[in-house]
């Protein structure tokens, strides 16, 4: 019997790409990763099961969207990773308005697993419920699942709370959160998670897309 949610590949996918990338030094969507730039890599994947296109939440002035629809924040004054949550809302109730949810991932994390929208849409039982993702007990709440009929509320918490706290916001919400394992790969398991922020980071990760091309 399927759930809330009748078909997950309906969900609007959203890149969020709104930070500064101040300790990678350069912009974390063009660095690149196998050969690849993140933006292309991170779209290309949270892009494969949906059947709506991805669009992109990141600054008026990006300078290469690579054919995406460019989305920049409601509010200005870069408040933080819901404020892209909340331009997905807004862009989605205008563009989609059938839906009920929409789907965020972040520029900087290649690894997450291929049915993560899926799995999110999975235990959501209504249109006001938020789903987001774990892993090794840790919340990762811009891999989210997130209700339109929350952005009113949204804007206002963002607007009158000076700290901006994505677990303050997800307090006054239900939020169903999802368990996803590491990937077993030939050098250990990974955090399907993992993120890069530093050149470091890039440099581990290089090491983790070799060892998932060598995993069975």
């Amino acid at each position: 019997m399927p759930g809330f949610i009748a078909d997950s590949a309906e969900i609007p996918p959203f890149l969020l790409a709104g930070g500064r990338s101040s300790r990678m030094g350069m912009n974390k969507a063009f660095v690149s990763l196998g050969g690849e730039k993140l933006l292309t890599r991170i779209a290309t994947r949270i892009g494969q099961r949906q059947t709506i296109p991805v669009a992109l939440n990141a600054d008026a002035d990006w300078p290469d969207t690579e054919g995406l629809p460019l989305v920049p924040d409601t509010i200005p004054g870069k408040l933080g990773p819901l404020a892209g949550v909340l331009t997905a809302m807004r862009y989605a109730a205008g563009h989609h308005p059938r839906t009920s949810h929409l789907v965020t991932v972040p520029i900087d994390s290649p690894f997450f697993p291929i049915d993560l929208v899926a799995r999110l849409a999975a235990p959501i039982e209504s249109r006001d419920d938020i789903a987001i993702a774990t892993s090794l007990g840790r919340d990762h709440p811009v891999f989210g699942l997130w209700p339109v009929s929350v952005a009113d509320d949204l804007e206002s918490w963002l607007l009158a709370d000076e700290k901006r706290r994505v677990r303050d916001f997800l307090g006054r919400h239900l939020v169903r959160t999802v368990d996803f394992p590491t990937i077993e790969t030939a050098i250990g398991p990974l955090d399907p998670f993992f993120n890069i922020n530093r050149p470091d980071d890039l440099i581990d990760a290089e090491k983790w897309l070799t060892a998932l091309e060598k995993t069975p």
